[in-house]
Order: C-alpha cells, then sequence, then structure tokens
C-alpha cells in the first residue's frame, strides 16, 4: 500500500510582521490578535498516503485557561473553604443528644484523631448525675470537654451547626460552658 521508504516532511515558516503597531486596529480582542499573523504550511514535497491531511493549516493556540462551560463539567470539585478548613481550624465539636444521653466529642479533621470525649453514658456520670439529658447534665458535659481539651492542649475548637440545627436549649448551654471553661470558638 505505501512504499517502505518515507521522505521526511519539511514545513516551511514565514511571519509577515505588521508595519506599526498604531495603526493596526485587531478584529478580534482575544490576546492572539496581539501577535503577528503566523503560517506554516507543508511544502510540496508527496507526503506518505498513510498520513491524510491538508497541505496548508494554520495553527492555533495550543493552551488556554479554562472555561466556565469547562469548570461546570466538573461539578464535584471542592470550593476553596472546603479545601482548606480543615487546615485553618483543624478541631471539631461534635454533640449529640439521644434520647437518654449526651455525647460530645472533639476531633481532629485531617487525622479523624478524638482529642475528648464525654458522655453521660460514662459510669461517673451515669451513676452520680440525677438526670443524663436535662440542663445540669449538659454543663457537666461541657465542662468535662473544656478540661480535657485543654490536657491535649487545645484551646480553640470549631463548631458546625447542622443545616436546620439552632444553636439554643442543651446545645447552647453546652457552647457556652465550654466558652466560660476557657476555649475559644473560631
Amino acid at each position: 500500500m505505501a512504499s517502505s521508504s518515507l521522505a521526511p516532511l519539511s514545513f516551511s515558516l514565514s511571519s509577515e510582521l505588521l508595519p506599526s503597531r498604531s495603526s493596526h486596529k485587531p478584529n478580534s480582542l482575544s490576546w492572539s490578535s496581539s501577535f503577528p499573523q503566523l503560517r506554516i504550511s507543508a511544502s510540496s514535497i508527496p507526503c506518505p498516503s498513510n498520513l491524510s491531511f491538508h497541505k496548508k493549516f494554520v495553527i492555533e493556540a495550543a493552551w488556554t485557561r479554562r472555561s466556565r462551560s469547562e469548570a461546570a463539567k466538573k461539578p464535584n470539585r471542592k470550593s476553596w473553604k472546603q479545601r482548606t478548613d480543615m487546615y485553618l481550624r483543624p478541631f471539631l465539636l461534635n454533640v449529640f443528644f439521644s434520647k437518654r444521653f449526651i455525647h460530645a466529642k472533639v476531633m481532629h479533621r485531617g487525622t479523624s484523631k478524638v482529642i475528648s470525649v464525654a458522655t453521660t453514658n460514662s459510669r461517673d456520670l451515669r451513676n452520680t448525675l440525677p438526670s443524663l439529658t436535662d440542663n445540669d447534665a449538659a454543663r457537666v458535659i461541657g465542662k468535662l470537654i473544656a478540661e480535657r481539651s485543654k490536657e491535649a492542649d487545645v484551646y480553640a475548637i470549631a463548631y458546625e451547626p447542622g443545616k436546620n440545627e439552632r444553636i439554643e436549649g442543651r446545645l447552647g448551654i453546652i457552647l457556652d460552658t465550654i466558652q466560660q471553661n476557657g476555649i475559644i470558638f473560631v
């Protein structure tokens, strides 16, 4: 089909520089309009039949920045805040209220290591508190979380409320007690 000896392709590059910048008004406002027109064409040397391309062609810019439509094609990419927040606020408070107990823990976001835990289900609190879910139990949990976090040299923590979660009632009591015992919320 094709001969075994392939002739090398040769290209000639010709550039016609513009006489002066002031007299030229670009047709478009793109960055490529500020460059002189470069015409690249294949020479008239016969090319092998297995390579099918036109003898004259124009090379456009090989790189551009991503357009909005291309960025929209990747909807799962996290925002800047989502990517950096775990380093700016590494310790996160997690509070859970069940019907019978109150659970709270402080975790390191990057390593998922638990820094401090307090729950009304623990033996010492279960036997001493009259109620395991009331406001006094919430104050005790807040004080224990603050003390245990200070023992682990954590003095600033973050709390992110859920979508429809209000900071009031027992949750507000826990957060206020933690703040009164010397922990800063960031």
